[in-house]
């Protein structure tokens, strides 16, 4: 099995600190229902990339977009930890898929400062460019081998039909989060109706907990303006992991893996107020009670509810999956699974939810408890109020490890994701399940 890079996991490994040998209280869950598991694709840790940690993005044809977070480009500090990354599109042809390599980060090796290491996924803008965020590169003395502070990019397709098996595309690097003082940009991006595009920085800024930033097109560049600032303390939200959402009224939701008032982290929203943004804390995980840390986005519902994650803890020490409901102007918090027993343990990934709120997908990160097994993909589904679990696949190392990957949902029910380890060569995979 390949070696995990230390980069990705310098501030994550908190998640998994508190892990205890005392007796579980056992989780049942359904025996898994008729489907076909795949792997697409094995990374060999070469051009292609290796260590695949975000979810996909589908575009209308049905291709498959995604980041690995090492691989690619060897040279300068990017050969300390093995390459600095690539992203890639998957196309289907026949009955297999072809991998191209659309980009290889080059980090801050020589003078051009470009990004590296991207953990969280690509989407598409609406000039049908993709856009992502990178942990590290983008200039700046920050984490990572000196390797740069993070930064937000662009990928722009060829402009005309490129008919070549290998036809990359053109990146331009928005923002480097070193002129804010900040520190990883590990989580989605998102855009409004009007273009401008949202993220969060974990660490650093101007109070040194990290903070909210907003991107808007401006004089064929971009200018970057930050929305809020995280206070590094109990009290207030800080060290944002994850991307953000929207509601129709406009107001900003996110998580956060420190502070909001409870140590453990929790998720907050952020309401356009006057020149600025207020922030309001909507939920503060407690441990034991709630679970501890979050490092995954929030999914919506059509319905205004909001789904989310915590890595650790809750009733069965093992990670929750909770529901935020509107409630009397407010949020109403209710647990929707507790991870525990062998349905899975210690989730990282968004889940996904579809429009009604009945079905939810997501994968944790071992099999089941004490951190035994390579992980799962798992389907929640709610009857009569209660959510019940169906584990829909079990890893096993040569189809993939350690999967921190959101599941993406077809129009057909086909579910796609990635594993970061494990696989052929050991340096993740992209799989496929299919209802039979």
């Amino acid at each position: 099995m390949a070696t995990r890079p230390r980069f990705t996991f310098h501030l994550r490994l908190r998640s998994f600190a508190l892990v205890t040998l005392c007796a579980l209280t056992m989780v049942a869950t359904q025996p898994a229902g008729a489907q076909t598991y795949k792997v697409l694709y094995n990374f060999t840790g070469g051009g292609d990339g290796a260590n695949p940690y975000a979810g996909l993005t589908m575009d209308g044809a049905g291709n498959l977009y995604g980041t690995a977070a090492s691989g690619g480009y060897t040279g300068g500090y990017c050969g300390t930890d093995g390459g600095c990354g690539t992203v890639f599109k998957l196309t289907h042809h026949g009955s297999g898929w072809t991998l191209a390599p659309l980009y290889a980060f080059k980090g801050d090796s020589g003078t051009n400062y470009d990004a590296a290491i991207p953990i969280a996924r690509v989407i598409f803008g609406p000039d049908g460019s993709l856009y992502g965020t990178t942990e590290a590169g983008g200039g700046g003395d920050c984490s990572y081998f000196h390797n740069g502070c993070g930064a937000v990019f662009k990928l722009s397709p060829p402009a005309t039909a490129c008919k070549a098996v290998l036809c990359p595309w053109t990146e331009t690097v928005l923002y480097r989060v070193a002129q804010d003082n900040g520190d990883e940009a590990s989580g989605d991006v998102i855009f409004d109706s009007a273009g401008n595009l949202y993220g969060t920085v974990t660490l650093g800024g101007q109070l040194d907990g990290g903070y909210v930033f907003e991107l808007t097109p401006s004089g064929g560049g971009w200018s970057e303006q930050i929305l809020y600032s995280f206070n590094p303390n109990d009290v207030d939200c800080n060290a944002p992991m994850a991307g953000l959402v929207f509601d129709a009224s406009g107001n900003l939701y996110g998580t956060a893996n420190n502070g909001c008032g409870a140590l453990y982290g929790g998720v907050f929203q952020l309401v356009p107020s006057g020149s600025g943004w207020t922030e309001n804390i909507l939920l503060r995980l407690n441990g034991f009670g709630i679970g501890d840390w979050t490092q995954a986005d929030l999914a919506p519902d059509g319905q205004g509810n909001f789904y989310g994650i915590s890595n650790d803890l809750g009733p069965n020490e093992h990670g929750t999956v909770f529901e935020l409901s509107p409630s009397n102007g407010g949020f109403e918090y209710s647990l929707a699974y507790a991870f525990g027993g062998q349905g899975g343990a210690y989730p990282r990934a968004p889940v996904t939810v579809d429009a009604r709120g009945t079905y939810i997908y997501g994968t944790t990160t071992n099999t089941g408890p004490l951190g035994i097994g390579d992980g799962a993909v798992y389907e929640l589904t709610l009857f009569n109020g209660i959510w019940t679990q169906t584990v829909l696949h079990y890893f096993g190392g040569s189809d993939g490890q350690y999967p921190v990957s959101s599941v993406l949902v077809d129009a057909n029910g086909n579910l796609y994701g990635t594993a970061s380890y494990g696989g052929a060569y050991g340096n993740g995979v992209v799989w496929e399940i299919t209802p039979d």
